[in-house]
C-alpha cells in the first residue's frame, strides 16, 4: 500500500500540537532562523518537544529551511542544521542548494516550493541534488503532475489548501523591488494583496483601486483522490502565519476526506500516520479564513481566480444590511436559518475598496448592536468571517488521538494471567501477573469482565482485547488488578519507539546544469555556485543585484489579469494582447501577456 501524507503547518509548536491531534500525518513549522515567514520561528527546544510528541503517533516533523543563505551566514547553517539534527527533526523543506552539503549526513531534504519546480525537467535536475521529496509549484494541472510523476522516483509533495501566491514560487521579486524586502529571505510584503489601477497604454483607466494580483485561496480538498492517482503522495495545507483554529479546522476537515479515500481503497492507500480520532468538533471550511475558494489549474483549464474585491478574508455571506441606527443594525438574512451569536465578527467592502471588520457584541435574531462603523449603510453585503460559536465548539470540542492496540489474554491453570499487547505500528509489550487463587463465582461473566477492563483508554492506546484464553478454573480478577494490567501494558509501550513508516532519502546524481545560470535561479553563496560548477554552468547571475534593475522581470505567472477582466485575445477574437499597466503610489509596473505559454509578466 501507498502511504498517503496529510502535511500541515504549525507557526508555533502548541500549534503543531493541535494539528497532530485533530488528524495530520506531519507538521511542517520553522526553526529560530532560515524560514521563509519571518514571523514564524521558533526556539530549537520547542520544535524538540514537537517532534517528542509527533512521534508518538508515527507523525514527521520538517523544518523550514528555505530562505536563501549568504555566506557570511553559512557558520551559522551549519550550526541550526546540526542542532535541529539532534532535536529529532526529520525532514528541511529547502530552497538553497547549498544546504544540500551544509547538512549533517544522512538528514533528509525536500525541494521546497520555491525551487520553482513545474517540469519534468526541473523536477529531475532537482532529484540529483539529492532531494527526497519535490515539492511542486500549485499551478500544476493533473497531466502535468502525472508527467512529473513518470519523470522521477521522488516523493512529490502538492499543495490543496490556503493562500495562493500569484507568481510562481520562488522567482516573485516584486516584494524586494518596491519594498527592498525579499520573499527569498521570508520577508515578503505581499505586495499582490495590495491595491492597484489598471491603465492601458494610453493612460486610460481599466480597473481602479482593485487588489489586482490578489488570487482566491486553493481547496481541493474534493480531489484529494485525483492527486492521489497522479502521484502526490503528501497534501500540504499552506498556513504557517495562521490561527491555531484555523489549522485545527483545517486539518480535521481533510483528514476526514482522507480518511474516507483510504477507506475507499484499502488495498492501494493507507495513512502514513498512525492513530484514530475520536470524538471532537464537526469541521467546516467556510467558518474558517478564506478569500473565497478556486482549484486553479488542475483541470488545466482557468477559471475566475481573482479576489480582486477582497484580498483578506470576507467569510461567509449572511446577507444584506437593512437599517442602520446609533449602535445597530439590522440584517436581511440570506438564510431564514441563520443563527448569529453574540461576539461575530463580520465584514463588508467600504467605499474606498478596502475590507470594514467590526464585531457584533451583542446578537438579538438579526439585530446586531456594536460600536459605531463608519460606512455602514442599508443595501451592503454583509459577511461573518468569524463565527463565534463555532470557535467556542472547536475549543471545547477537540478530538482526541488514540494507538489502537490489540491484547490476547491467557489464563494458565487460575494461577496467572499473561497479557500481550501488539500496537497498530507493530510495537509489542507484555504482561505477566500472579493471581488470586479463588475461582470466580461466574466464570462467563468474569471473562466479560477481563474483555470490558482491557479494553479501555491508557494514554494514549485504545486497547481492544481480541481473545481470552483459559487453561482451567476462571480466577476472580477485580477491577482494580485489569487496570493495573492494562497500565503496566501502556507504560511498556511507551518504552518502544513507534515503528515510522520511512521516509525516502535522496541520492546525488551529477546531472549537468544549464550553463547559464540567471537571478531566476537564486544562486547566493559560494557553496551553490561550486554545486552548479561542477555541473558545468559557466555564467551565474547573483541573485539579487540585478533585481534592483529597471526592466527586469520581477514576477512571472499563469494567471492573467486580461483573460479575468474579458480582454483575452481567446474570448475576443483578434484583440491584440498590448500591455497593460498597473499603478500604486505612482509606481508604474508594465504587464505584458505571452499568450502562447498563456502567462502574465510584471516588469
Amino acid at each position: 500500500m501507498r502511504p498517503l501524507e496529510l502535511l500541515a503547518p504549525a507557526r508555533t509548536a502548541e500549534i503543531g500540537m493541535a494539528a497532530i491531534d485533530c488528524g495530520a500525518d506531519a507538521v511542517y513549522i520553522a526553526g529560530p532562523a532560515f524560514g521563509a515567514r519571518q514571523a514564524a520561528g521558533n526556539p530549537v527546544e520547542d520544535i524538540r518537544q514537537l517532534c517528542a510528541y509527533a512521534h508518538r503517533f508515527g507523525v514527521r516533523i520538517y523544518v523550514t529551511f528555505n530562505t536563501l543563505v549568504y555566506d557570511e551566514e553559512i557558520p551559522e547553517a551549519r550550526r541550526l542544521l546540526q542542532e535541529l539534527s539532534s532535536a529529532g527533526v526529520d525532514a528541511l523543506i529547502v530552497q538553497d542548494s547549498a544546504v544540500t552539503r551544509l547538512a549533517p549526513e544522512g538528514m533528509i531534504l525536500h525541494a521546497s516550493t520555491q525551487c520553482a519546480i513545474r517540469t519534468p525537467e526541473k523536477a529531475r535536475f532537482s532529484e540529483s541534488l539529492g532531494y527526497g521529496r519535490l515539492v511542486l509549484e500549485r499551478e500544476l494541472s493533473l497531466e502535468q503532475i502525472r508527467s512529473i510523476r513518470e519523470s522521477v522516483d521522488a516523493e512529490l509533495e502538492c499543495f490543496v489548501h490556503g493562500a495562493l501566491c500569484v507568481c510562481y514560487s520562488g522567482q516573485c521579486y516584486l516584494s524586494e523591488r518596491l519594498a527592498g524586502r525579499s520573499a527569498n529571505r521570508g520577508a515578503c510584503v505581499q505586495a499582490c494583496r495590495s491595491l492597484y489601477d489598471l491603465e492601458d497604454g494610453e493612460g486610460h483607466v481599466l480597473a481602479r483601486n482593485k487588489a489586482l494580483l490578489s488570487l482566491k485561496d486553493f481547496n481541493l480538498i474534493h480531489r484529494l483522490e485525483d492527486l492521489a492517482g497522479a502521484g502526490a503522495d503528501s497534501f500540504k495545507i499552506e498556513g504557517r502565519l495562521k490561527s491555531i483554529s484555523y489549522v485545527r479546522n483545517v486539518v480535521r476537515a481533510y483528514s476526514e476526506a482522507l480518511d474516507a479515500l483510504v477507506r475507499r481503497y484499502p488495498d492501494r492507500y493507507c495513512r502514513s500516520s498512525f492513530g484514530t480520532l475520536r470524538g471532537g468538533f464537526a469541521p467546516d471550511l467556510k467558518k474558517t479564513f478564506n478569500r473565497d475558494y478556486t482549484e486553479l489549474f488542475l483541470d488545466g483549464k482557468r477559471g475566475s481566480w481573482a479576489s480582486m474585491d477582497a484580498p483578506k478574508s470576507m467569510g461567509e455571506y449572511i446577507g444584506t444590511v437593512a437599517s442602520v441606527k446609533p449602535g445597530s443594525l439590522t440584517v436581511r438574512p440570506a438564510d431564514a436559518g441563520l443563527s448569529l451569536h453574540n461576539g461575530d465578527g463580520f465584514a463588508f467592502v467600504g467605499k474606498d475598496g478596502g475590507i470594514v471588520g467590526f464585531r457584533g457584541d451583542v446578537c438579538d435574531g438579526f439585530t446586531i448592536r456594536c460600536k459605531p462603523v463608519e460606512g455602514l449603510r442599508p443595501g451592503l453585503r454583509l459577511y461573518r468571517n468569524i463565527d463565534a460559536d463555532f470557535e467556542r465548539k472547536m475549543e471545547a470540542d477537540r478530538p482526541v488521538r488514540e494507538i489502537g492496540v490489540t491484547v490476547r489474554v491467557r489464563l494458565e491453570s487460575g494461577t496467572a494471567l499473561h497479557a500481550e499487547a501488539v500496537t497498530e505500528d507493530g510495537r509489542k509489550a507484555a504482561v505477566t501477573e500472579t493471581v488470586a487463587v479463588d475461582a470466580a463465582r461466574d466464570a462467563e461473566r468474569m471473562l466479560a469482565s477481563v474483555r470490558v477492563q482491557l479494553s479501555k483508554r491508557a494514554g494514549f492506546y485504545s486497547f481492544a482485547v481480541a481473545d481470552v484464553e483459559t487453561d482451567g478454573p476462571v480466577p476472580f480478577l477485580s477491577a482494580a488488578f485489569l487496570n493495573g494490567v492494562r497500565r503496566q501494558l501502556a507504560d511498556r509501550l511507551d518504552t518502544l519507539p513507534v515503528r515510522m513508516r520511512p521516509l525516502r532519502k535522496g541520492r546525488v546524481d551529477p546531472l549537468p546544469a544549464p550553463e547559464k545560470l540567471t537571478y531566476k535561479d537564486n544562486v547566493a553563496n559560494s557553496v551553490a555556485r561550486e554545486i552548479y560548477r561542477e555541473r558545468g554552468a559557466l555564467e551565474m547571475e547573483d541573485a539579487y543585484e540585478l533585481t534592483h534593475r529597471d526592466g527586469i522581470e520581477y514576477m512571472r505567472t499563469r494567471y492573467c489579469l486580461r483573460h479575468e477582466l474579458g480582454l483575452c485575445p481567446k474570448q475576443r477574437p483578434g484583440t491584440r494582447p498590448e500591455p497593460l499597466y498597473l499603478v500604486n503610489n505612482g509606481r508604474r509596473l508594465r504587464l505584458d501577456f505571452d499568450c502562447r505559454a498563456c502567462e502574465m509578466t510584471v516588469r
